[in-house]
């Protein structure tokens, strides 16, 4: 009996495992856009970026990035989101590879209204488009092609470890990057509550940065992330009382 209980916990545990980082969202219908890369072969050009994510290496979404176009970028609301795709080979056989490649949304890829939607302004509404870290790009694409047409779906992301939490700004002004999100990956809403403080609503500043104007120096911070497809987590004095600007905290909770 007591190695069927074990058996049973490792089980248990094993699914848990595997359901870990999935979260509530539920993949997409697939539908069709188009493909470009940037970035280098080593996708250092593809740092920094719309998101702010800053350097894609060290914050745990390597090369497997992408910047979207005005219709799937959203302001800013579709940071952090992940889309499995691949390449349209019916479409274009000469240019496509077999397989699919998933993609973490990192960056805006901005219109071009000096040059037409089908030459060059590949970004420009109503375009759906990515523009993908090219080692990314690669595994679906041939490189001479240089832009290829893709099918694509939205699916949770997976992510090492748990979500972070990077405090920047100056006093009365609190700007925190959340990074490593699971699940649905982008963020619809966060609140913030201070040691001495009722939980208050953030907004976002730009990308993944959310602003808080309140006084909250020495206090323990909390969190309260709720993500697009409504799945809601508490990550309860994550910054400890001592905290200070420029300092990221890692979290055991993930989505």
């Amino acid at each position: 009996m007591a190695k069927m209980g074990i058996l049973a916990l490792i089980i248990v545990f094993s699914i848990c495992t595997l359901l870990a980082g999935v979260g509530a969202l539920v993949p997409s219908d697939w539908q069709r856009a188009h493909a470009t890369f940037y970035g280098d072969s080593d996708a250092s050009g593809t740092m920094g970026g719309a998101c702010g994510y800053g350097n894609l290496y060290a914050n745990g979404y390597g090369t497997r990035t992408a910047a979207l176009s005005t219709a799937l970028f959203n302001n800013g609301a579709s940071c952090g989101q992940c889309y499995k795709i691949i390449c349209d080979y019916n479409t274009d056989p000469k240019w496509c590879k077999r397989g699919s490649v998933t993609v973490t949304a990192t960056n805006f890829c901005p219109p071009n209204f000096a040059l037409p939607n089908n030459n060059g302004g590949w970004c420009n509404p109503p375009l759906q488009h990515f523009d993908m870290a090219q080692p990314a790009w690669e595994k679906i694409g041939i490189y001479e092609g240089g832009i290829i047409p893709v099918l694509y779906t939205r699916v949770p992301c997976r992510k090492r470890h748990g979500v972070r939490f990077t405090i920047n700004g100056r006093d009365y002004f609190e700007l925190v990057l959340i990074t490593n999100v699971a699940g649905a990956g982008s963020i619809q809403s966060v609140s913030i509550k201070g040691s001495g403080t009722d939980w208050q609503p953030m907004s976002r500043n730009w990308g993944a940065n959310w602003q808080s104007n309140t006084y909250l120096n020495g206090q323990s911070l909390s969190f309260m992330v709720t993500l697009s497809d409504g799945e809601t987590r508490v990550f309860n004095n994550i910054a400890p009382s001592y905290w200070s600007f420029g300092q990221t905290f890692s979290s055991l909770v993930q989505f």
